[in-house]
């Protein structure tokens, strides 16, 4: 399943597949009774991904301690990493997409197709159990673990924090500055600050992770200013 192809044809539902690639904005602008989007799907791939990752990094280094497992998971489930395999897999080619969001660039939105991953094994768990969400999960995100070890392994915040103490400026923060959707599925829209100034956004579906892609973000910035 390293393909949009091997993926289609892995499913015994192929209404699960199709769900999985439904965006809201498509649904808003096709509405039927029976019309359905992947946010429900995103939300339960986003916990099957989290455990099978966590599994994972807990066997593979039984000596490691809490944070350097938490680190490295961050580096691996990140919406950045969660995009690159989307855009890998050419699920952006394939999104239910509204004309407007499609015009606003959502097929290459790194938001956008990171959510688009996570329905994707929510899809998969549902429609064969968790061994082939969990066999999805090893051969497209586990493994280049190696490579990913080779990555600094504090998370972005941390990362960001450090390079705003070295210039001796004041500490980053982080304000929502949306919040969207029902309890079960809210997404947090956050922008980090410097000196009063807002310099990235980031979204996520807690405001932490939302807080992380902000610190991502605002990293790219000053890589891309060196």
């Amino acid at each position: 399943m390293n393909n949009i192809k091997g993926i289609r044809e892995s499913f015994k539902d192929i209404k699960l597949y199709e769900l999985a690639l439904t965006h809201r904005s498509w649904v808003n602008e096709n509405p039927s009774p029976t019309a359905g989007h992947n946010e429900r799907l995103e939300f339960l791939g986003d916990a099957v991904l989290e455990y099978v990752v966590s599994a994972f990094l807990y066997k593979e280094f039984p000596d490691k301690e809490e944070g350097f497992l938490t680190a490295l998971r961050a580096n691996i489930v990140n919406t950045k990493n969660l995009a690159s395999l989307a855009t890998k897999l050419s699920l952006g080619e394939h999104l239910n997409l509204s004309k407007g969001e499609e015009q606003g660039g959502g097929r290459s939105n790194e938001s956008l197709l990171a959510d688009t991953l996570e329905a994707v094994i929510g899809a998969l768990f549902i429609d064969s159990g968790i061994a082939t969400a969990e066999k999805f999960i090893q051969e497209n995100l586990l493994s280049d673990i190696s490579e990913k070890l080779r990555e600094p392994l504090k998370d972005a915040k941390s990362r960001l924090q450090e390079i705003v103490q070295a210039k001796g400026l004041p500490a980053p923060r982080y304000l929502v500055v949306t919040e969207t959707g029902p309890d079960h599925n809210k997404n947090f829209e956050v922008e980090v600050h410097f000196n009063g100034e807002a310099v990235a956004r980031g979204t996520g579906k807690s405001k932490s992770r939302a807080e992380q892609s902000a610190a991502e973000a605002a990293l790219a910035n000053f890589e891309a200013n060196q």
